[in-house]
């Protein structure tokens, strides 16, 4: 069973960008998702937990993250998400991972401009093939 989530957050590394030898391209970033409540006698907002999540797109949104987001960035992230055991040696933990369905800049808080993307369809591209032969 996969759970889809929306998770808001602060991009906390700088994100990875590969290509596989197969041609798949791949982002992924540590993304620190803040808990705050409102502390009463205090009169005042303070931070209390941080859960810390990897984040991985592929394909277009990979190459489209790559491009766009930054460490120090605040997202919103919807994805499927992947919790996972893990041990090496004398080390062992859980991985809690969101695979990203969608990736945004949280307009709460800043702002920024959308560019959409124009890539070639699959004939312009066997087109250009055939006109290099």
């Amino acid at each position: 069973m996969t759970d889809q989530l929306t998770i808001t957050g602060l991009i906390a590394t700088t994100p990875r960008h590969i290509v596989t030898s197969e041609g798949l391209a791949i982002t992924s970033f540590r993304l620190a998702s803040h808990q705050r409540r409102f502390d009463k006698s205090a009169k005042a907002w303070i931070d209390t937990d941080t859960n810390w999540y990897t984040v991985t797109a592929f394909r277009d949104l990979a190459i489209n993250a790559a491009q766009s987001l930054n460490k120090g960035d605040r997202v919103v992230t919807v994805g499927r998400l992947k919790v996972r055991d893990w041990s090496n040696d004398d080390r062992s933990g859980t991985s809690i991972e969101l695979e990203a369905n969608s990736l945004g800049h949280d307009l709460h808080w800043g702002v920024t401009q959308y560019q959409k993307v124009q890539r070639p369809t699959e004939e312009e591209e066997v087109g250009d093939e055939e006109e290099d032969l």
